[in-house]
């Protein structure tokens, strides 16, 4: 069987010359890429992004990675915990940060495309039937449109259920260390690998991960010689999280690294081992009190954001079509003012039971 090309040619039609745009695997970064890079000693970058509009500007950014975490339950959401996060609410979140970047790369064909890694939640790949968890794993494949899915953990059963994925012709994502979703189990957030035995167990899940296929593991807040003797026992690349820099790779967290909550008053919780690049949330603040200011002033909008006018004979008849009613809106204006009046009055004197209540009121 012939294969086609690389390089297209253009072709010929009326006069005009085309030349296709073709995708193939050399704009695209895959597991096989990641791995080169560790052979030749290039560091690998992952962030870890929620919706459409941070996956544009992590794809414009160039980076190798981008992971649709499981930790949207506690950096957008809200949560404690990643655990409330479901396989329906990450198929969305996927969804929207494959869209993203396939917009970034629309605009900017300079990059490749990262490779999309979607972490399967909580209760959703646990399961001693590991069919289950394929199930679930080809919805982020076919779904989603991601290239990868990660598990958390490298125990005998995790390691099974991650070959079973592979075996069925997904790519798989490893994550030793912290393991966020067993925060039940950890009794916390609490930093792994810190004894000489708790840590041979760590590079053994990592092992145990690497023999059963996946392409890379993610080290999540383990000592720094931990992280380097199980970088350089493994074939495949390892992405540090709080892990010092001896891994092949580095990830943080899109709001954390930008610093999305940070406030001139007062700082969010923010993990010890992330670095700022910058202070967005300061910002942020300040445009949208800038914005309440200039509304309240009556400054926004002015004439420069108030662009669609009517033709001066439509505006005309419009007033005329106004005067044709003037009596009547007048009425129904001065009857549902009034109502509201009443209402404004109810609250102030506090007739449906505040604390300063009259004694007459509480009778009634």
């Amino acid at each position: 069987m012939m294969f086609a090309s690389f390089s297209t040619p253009p072709f010929i039609l009326k006069h005009h010359v085309f030349t296709l745009q073709r995708r193939t695997f050399a704009t695209k970064i895959s597991a096989l890429s990641l791995t080169s890079k560790k052979r030749h000693g290039h560091k690998i970058t992952m962030v870890t992004a929620y919706d459409y509009p941070s996956a544009m500007h992590v794809a414009r950014a160039g980076i190798d990675i981008v992971l649709v975490g499981d930790s949207v339950a506690m950096v957008e959401l809200g949560h404690p915990t990643t655990q409330p996060m479901t396989l329906e609410a990450m198929l969305h979140h996927c969804q929207a940060v494959r869209r993203g970047v396939q917009q970034a790369n629309n605009n900017n064909h300079n990059n490749a495309e990262p490779l999309l890694v979607g972490d399967m939640p909580f209760a959703s790949y646990e399961y001693e039937d590991t069919d289950i968890a394929l199930r679930n794993a080809y919805r982020f494949i076919q779904e989603a449109g991601m290239d990868a899915v990660k598990l958390e953990g490298g125990s005998v059963a995790r390691a099974r259920t991650a070959r079973k994925l592979v075996e069925g012709g997904v790519a798989v994502m490893g994550h030793v260390g912290l393991t966020p979703q067993s925060i039940s189990v950890l009794g916390g957030f609490r930093a792994q690998g810190r004894t000489a035995i708790r840590a041979r167990a760590v590079l053994d899940d990592a092992l145990r991960l690497q023999d059963a296929g996946c392409f890379a593991v993610v080290l999540e807040c383990v000592p720094s010689n931990v992280a380097a003797a199980i970088t350089e026992s493994l074939e495949i690349p390892t992405i540090g999280i709080g892990a010092g820099n001896h891994t092949s790779g580095q990830v943080l967290v899109f709001h954390d690294m930008l610093g999305m909550t940070s406030h001139p008053h007062h700082e969010q919780f923010v993990p010890k081992f992330c670095k700022r690049y910058a202070q967005l949330g300061h910002i942020i603040q300040e445009g949208l009190q800038e914005f309440k200011r200039d509304v309240e002033s009556g400054a926004f909008p002015n004439e420069e954001y108030s662009p669609y006018q009517m033709k001066e004979n439509e505006r005309r008849d419009f007033e005329a079509l106004l005067a044709q009613d003037q009596e009547e809106r007048e009425t129904h204006h001065l009857a549902a003012a009034e109502k509201y009046i009443q209402t404004d009055e109810y609250e102030k004197l506090h007739l449906y039971g505040g604390d300063d209540a009259t004694e007459t009121d509480t009778k009634e």
